[in-house]
């Protein structure tokens, strides 16, 4: 049995999915999750990844986790997982642990206790999600406008269904243990292209507004910690070279290459309407 955590989000739901179109049983994590979320026949749990103890049922008689890197313990998540019978992880972290050790001192923790944890270990880095769009839907529905900083600014943003795809290929092949991998998409995209791509999908002209940095802080800041915030628009609006920079990891693991932001619109487009 796997268990994948954060399954309802946008890379753990497609997880559920390929997994359990692989005929592999699954079981789905999540802090609210039901039935209904998930393909039929796969269980769920209700668990936060923030009260370690609380998995100790979900983990029960699982032999790999696909693991977010939330909460503040990942030792004692592994270590809950090691004792429930777990000899495999994957974890999903950021590119930023790589590119900016300090600001993205947080997934570098689970990093570590994975690297330490004594289980066989894969380490995906994931660049900015396709998905992050989303946080247009509700502005591009009521008026057809997309607010963002560095309209200008491109960074080869990934989808998430192929961060999905990597990850299955990690927790059903074991051909990737001790790997870590970057996975980006395949040509930086600015937020301009983007907004145009949702509009191209919907057959409507959606007018993209370009924010000052204090303006996208004071809205980052409603979801995120100041410095997270911070640390997020200096990646946005100086990128490094390695952060622009198209990996070839998608392709190295699934033999095809990563999908394209105008792709997802056209499969998420139904958001937007």
């Amino acid at each position: 049995m796997i268990v994948v955590t954060g399954a309802t989000g946008n890379v753990g739901r497609a997880l559920v999915r390929l997994l359990d179109k692989e005929g592999v049983p699954v079981t789905a994590v999540a802090r609210h999750i039901g039935e209904a979320q998930v393909p039929p026949g796969v269980r769920t749990v209700a668990a936060d990844l923030a009260e370690p103890d609380g998995l100790r049922g979900a983990f029960e008689g699982a032999e790999a986790l696909f693991l977010l890197a939330a909460g503040e313990r990942p030792y004692d998540i592994l270590d809950v997982a090691k004792s429930a019978g777990v000899r495999e992880v994957v974890l999903l972290s950021s590119q930023g642990a790589g590119t900016r050790p300090e600001t993205y001192a947080h997934p570098r923790r689970f990093e570590a206790a994975v690297r330490e944890s004594g289980l066989d270990w894969t380490i995906l880095r994931s660049g900015g999600l396709d998905s992050n769009a989303f946080a247009w839907a509700g502005s591009i529905r009521a008026g057809r406008t997309a607010a963002a900083p560095f309209g200008d600014v491109g960074l080869p943003f990934v989808d998430p269904d192929d961060v999905a795809a990597v990850a299955a290929a990690a927790l059903l092949t074991h051909a990737h243990t001790g790997a870590t991998y970057t996975l980006t998409g395949p040509a930086p995209t600015t937020p301009r292209a983007r907004a145009a791509a949702i509009a191209t999908a919907l057959g409507e002209p959606v007018t993209f507004a370009e924010q000052t940095p204090a303006e996208a802080h004071e809205s980052m800041a409603r979801f995120m910690p100041p410095p997270v915030a911070e640390g997020t628009l200096a990646l946005l609006g100086e990128p490094t070279e390695e952060e622009q920079c198209v990996s070839p990891d998608v392709e190295r693991v699934l033999g095809r290459a990563p999908g394209t932001f105008a792709g997802w619109a056209e499969r998420n487009v139904v958001a937007f309407r």
